[in-house]
């Protein structure tokens, strides 16, 4: 039987490139695996078609011979492709697929490879840290300097781990990878390097100061720049001010989360303020101007229609936050809370008495209220 075009196998094009056929190859891993196609008999024939013609074709000089002679390039002895009947987990598979189990699975195996075999150290954790700040600053913004108490690199090895003048040495286990393979049925399994934990590296002579750690414990200050109208929840990211690294590694990220606190006088709710402003009963009635504060510590002059009620609102422009990536400042709103006078003098009862007298007709919302509980009551009643 003869054997398919290899680039008809990977389903890609002759004029594809390396990073094409490497995602055609890919492709066909994931629909062709037997574990997938338990049901399929084709599947595992399928399968090692695939792995030939990636192993071809993802080398140069293979895939120029086989571009110029086809399948003949490969035959008497010529070297190249799978090998006819060849089981799952031989070399040929080992090494073709490998380049894919990379890919798909390297960021969640503890680390990336660095280039020439290398590994790359362990990054150094995020830190949190939880800033309180007042309404006022969260208005105006601020220059902030806090202290983080985090794991710095060790200056007496410069984060290497090790003594001074001595070099860490290549984990003999994993050759510097970090990791090392174990074949189990079907599939090429990299695990964390027991002998090094990962690190790719054996310290023979560790640092006093920090114990081979390479960063040791330190408060460090630094200066926060707070943004103008910042909310409570607002994370604010600091990168590379977070833990140091392990042995050299590069140092993670500082988070900070903002918390606006309570003010005595406004109340905030996005970019807008409300204030809620105690008036008298005969400023309520009779109308007039009052004062009022504003968050950047002016003063606002607010007119209050006659017959004014609790709870009504008036608007001042503009006297809001900012907005915190611009656009714009928000609103203050004055809400009116007509207080009720106590500790009435003699006279003073007795003006009230005879304006009560008076006023029959000066509470039109208690007429209306009363005159429908009147009408409850006699409907009750019949």
């Amino acid at each position: 039987m003869s054997k398919r075009d290899y680039y008809e196998v990977l389903g890609v094009s002759k004029s594809a490139s390396s990073d094409e056929i490497k995602k055609g190859f890919r492709k066909k891993a994931k629909e062709l695996h037997p574990d997938r196609n338990k049901d399929n008999p084709d599947a595992e024939a399928q399968f090692k078609e695939a792995n030939e013609a990636y192993d071809v074709l993802r080398d140069a000089d293979k895939k120029a011979a086989y571009d110029r002679f086809g399948h003949a390039a490969f035959e008497n002895g010529m070297g190249g492709g799978g090998r006819p009947g060849g089981g799952f987990g031989s070399g040929d598979f080992s090494s073709a697929f490998s380049d894919v189990f990379d890919d798909l699975f390297g960021d969640f195996m503890g680390g990336q490879r660095g280039g020439g075999g290398g590994r790359r150290a362990a990054r150094g954790s995020d830190l949190r840290y939880n800033l309180r700040v007042t309404l006022e600053e969260a208005y105006s913004g601020l220059q902030k300097t806090i202290n983080v108490p985090t794991a710095v690199a060790c200056s007496s090895c410069d984060g290497t781990g090790a003594e001074s003048g001595v070099e860490p040495t290549t984990c003999p286990t994993c050759s510097g990878m970090g990791k090392v393979r174990a074949q189990q049925g079907f599939f090429t399994v990299e695990r964390t390097c027991p002998t090094c934990s990962g690190l790719g590296q054996i310290i023979k002579n560790p640092c006093k100061s920090c114990n081979g750690a390479g960063r040791v414990e330190k408060e460090r200050a630094l200066s926060v720049n707070i943004p103008a109208g910042v909310e409570t929840g607002t994370r604010i990211r600091l990168a590379g001010e977070g833990e140091a690294g392990m042995r050299g590694g590069p140092p993670g990220d500082l988070y900070i989360f903002v918390e606006v606190a309570q003010h005595q006088l406004f109340e905030r709710d996005s970019i807008n303020l409300y204030c809620r402003v105690p008036v008298s009963m005969a400023k309520a009635a009779l109308g007039g101007s009052i004062e009022v504060p504003t968050i950047d510590g002016g003063r606002g002059r607010v007119q209050i229609p006659a017959g004014s009620q609790s709870g009504r609102q008036m608007r001042l422009r503009s006297k809001g936050m900012p907005a915190l990536r611009g656009g714009g400042v928000g609103d203050m709103f004055i809400e009116l809370a007509v207080e009720t006078p106590v500790n009435l003098t003699s006279r003073q009862k007795e003006l009230l008495r005879e304006f009560e007298d008076l006023g029959e007709d000066n509470h039109p919302e208690s007429k209306s209220f009363f005159s429908s509980v009147k009408s409850f009551w006699d409907g009750m009643k019949g």
